[in-house]
Order: C-alpha cells, then sequence, then structure tokens
C-alpha cells in the first residue's frame, strides 16, 4: 500500500498496480480513511460549536 489517496494523480515514475486489492488491503484502506475523516472532525469541532451572543452588563457604579 502506498502513502497516497485513490484520488491523488498518478506519477510517471510509479510503478502499475499488477494485482487487484485484496480484502485486506482495502479494509485496511478504509480503515485509514475513516480515522482521516474523525481526525479532520475533532480538529474542526469547536467551529461546529454555535456562536454564543451574550455580552456582559456593565457593572454598576456605586454612587456613595
Amino acid at each position: 500500500m502506498n502513502d497516497r489517496d485513490r484520488k491523488d494523480t498518478r506519477h510517471p515514475m510509479d510503478s502499475p498496480e499488477t494485482a487487484p486489492e485484496t480484502e485486506a488491503e482495502r479494509a485496511a484502506r478504509k480503515r485509514k480513511e475513516s480515522e482521516n475523516q474523525d481526525h479532520s472532525l475533532e480538529e474542526t469541532f469547536p467551529a461546529s460549536d454555535p456562536v454564543s451572543p451574550f455580552v456582559p452588563a456593565k457593572a454598576p457604579k456605586d454612587d456613595d
């Protein structure tokens, strides 16, 4: 298995794949894709929280 995603274009110096993907290779690829997606979701999680519109009020002045 290589370090490229399936969507990456082939480089002319890459050797062509000679055998189809095995079930074990497919499972490993799917697991890696899922881990990448989970990691990406964790990295963007705070951005998915709604913005709090709370603005604190000014403290009242003491007239003493």
